[in-house]
């Protein structure tokens, strides 16, 4: 079978989660119960199958169940197209996060060559009102989805401007010291760049060619320096030229680090800052579900889903819509809510798992259909 799914979950001693095996299909799946019961620590384990540090950007050793803190591990089942593969990551008490891929030791980015994950939480929905730093990593997000290289770029372009903000802190004037360090910020600087505006045109694209209940949401590049450079010469040049500015501040002041998300509720003309909060969680599964559509086409398959109590914000009839979407687009997504009423609209579409939670440690059972 084609198509991108996990058709088997296992957690041992993840979070709240002692162990927990889910066997799954294609379909979406419904995972309910109570606030704290551990929903959620499900979708987190799926996120860290793709590169990154997941839907709640924890440390390997803040994911151990405590109070054993015995390590942790995550191992799935993968459809990937026309390939099956056996994915699983760990952390020993104290280590670094290991990734094999069919018993082979394996880099994050490699996670992401073989399945793409996408995932909206409750901490997104003040993303176009809270600073730069979060509309970044969204941005990123969805860029990794499309290009997995992106993450080493931006990887690289922090560590040089790492070392040379250490320049800059201790007052070092010597040109010497920085021209390799601004070379290295410029090549992947301009990559980084060049990937986001990709992604963006990819969502463009995606939201102008779908009928959808959701709002259509102009989006733009924004820098607080203006037209700025992306290009890795100018980069470089504009590096060098404002070492006395980025002096005086004590950190670099120019590049990619400093980029912003635009949105604008085509609709209405109106900045998403301005929108209503419903009108922003709207605006948020639009871009979800463009970045989905993008994927299907690029990728060959809708990407992997994860809504964390996404319906619980939206009224029954915007909710069917979402499940419609869904369907239509063949992704299996697994979605969070507090009652199994929130997914009836799904019917027989969707897998229903219930999560118990006992003293600290949670129980998963299969439920069959909504």
């Amino acid at each position: 079978m084609s198509g991108l799914f996990l058709s088997e979950l296992k957690l041992s001693h993840f979070r709240s989660h002692r162990k927990a095996v889910l066997d799954l299909d294609p379909r979406p799946v419904a995972i309910y119960g109570p606030n704290g019961a551990g929903k959620t620590n499900i979708l987190e384990a799926i996120s860290l199958l793709s590169p990154g540090r997941g839907l709640r950007r924890a440390a390997a050793d803040d994911l151990v169940r405590r109070p054993e803190g015995l390590g942790w591990k995550v191992s799935a089942v993968l459809q990937s197209l026309h390939q099956v593969h056996e994915v699983e990551t760990w952390a020993e008490a104290g280590g670094a996060r290991v990734v094999r891929i069919d018993d082979k030791a394996a880099t994050q980015v490699a996670l992401g060559r073989i399945a793409r994950i996408l995932w909206l939480v409750p901490s997104m929905d003040r993303l176009w009102i809270e600073g730069a730093d979060g509309r970044r990593r969204f941005l990123d997000r969805i860029t990794l989805s499309f290009e997995p290289t992106h993450a080493e770029a931006v990887l690289a372009y922090e560590k040089a401007m790492r070392e040379r903000n250490r320049l800059l802190k201790d007052m070092v004037r010597d040109a010497h010291w920085y021209a390799a360090l601004e070379a290295q910020m410029a090549a992947s600087g301009a990559t980084i760049w060049q990937n986001r505006r990709f992604a963006v045109a990819q969502l463009l694209d995606a939201q102008e060619a779908a009928e959808t209940a959701f709002p259509v949401a102009d989006l733009a590049l924004g820098q607080p320096e203006g037209d700025a450079p992306e290009d890795e010469e100018g980069l470089k040049a504009a590096l060098a030229e404002g070492r006395a500015r980025d002096l005086a501040a004590g950190r670099t002041l120019i590049g990619p680090h400093r980029g912003d998300l635009e949105a604008t509720f085509r609709a209405k003309g109106v900045p998403a800052k301005d929108c209503s909060t419903g009108e922003q969680k709207a605006l948020l599964i639009s871009l979800i579900l463009a970045n989905a559509r993008a994927l299907a086409r690029d990728f060959g398959a809708p990407p992997i889903l994860l809504l964390d109590e996404v319906a619980a914000h939206l009224d029954a009839t915007r909710r069917a819509a979402l499940y419609d979407e869904i369907c239509a687009l063949g992704a299996q997504a697994f979605m969070t809510g507090t009652g199994a009423e929130l997914f009836d609209e799904l019917g027989q579409r969707a897998q229903t798992i219930e999560v118990h939670d006992a003293d600290g440690t949670s129980t998963v059972v299969a439920k069959g259909t909504p």
